[in-house]
């Protein structure tokens, strides 16, 4: 399928066009992004099926084969249904939105509780926001 990645134009008739989207997360650096294709399915002209996977008019390799993360071009990316990048991002974002209610001024640093126990503040990185979706070895 290789060489016909990167294919424009038209690619003759297809048998039955499907429209997938996929979420994904690299393991590496925590970088999430959301994708949809076109998923064609062809005939060629010894009757085997083959799928050619388009997004944005232009004919891509699998994103299923060897997917590779956008932000730093690692291998080791989770692939899931669709909307769980978003699901995430709206969460991370429900939770830093201000509560309603009255506004307290802030704290002196001194006097600001510590958010762990050690004193050292946790920061979240995407792939720890989705440890709940992850699958636990049978």
């Amino acid at each position: 399928m290789s060489e016909i990645a990167g294919q424009t134009g038209p690619r003759g008739t297809a048998a039955a066009v499907v429209h997938e989207s996929y979420s994904f997360a690299c393991m590496r650096c925590g970088h999430g992004w959301e994708q949809s294709y076109e998923i064609e399915h062809h005939t060629d002209a010894d009757g085997h099926e083959f799928v050619m996977y388009v997004c944005g008019g232009q004919v891509v390799p699998s994103p299923l084969s060897r997917p590779a993360c956008r932000n730093c071009d690692g291998h080791v990316v989770r692939i899931m249904r669709a909307g769980q990048v978003s699901a995430v991002r709206d969460a991370v974002a429900r939770s830093r939105a201000p509560q309603a209610g009255p506004v307290e001024a802030p704290k002196a640093p001194e006097e600001a509780p510590a958010d762990r126990a050690d004193g050292e503040h946790h920061h979240w990185h995407l792939s720890d926001l989705l440890h709940p979706f992850q699958r636990k070895a049978s």
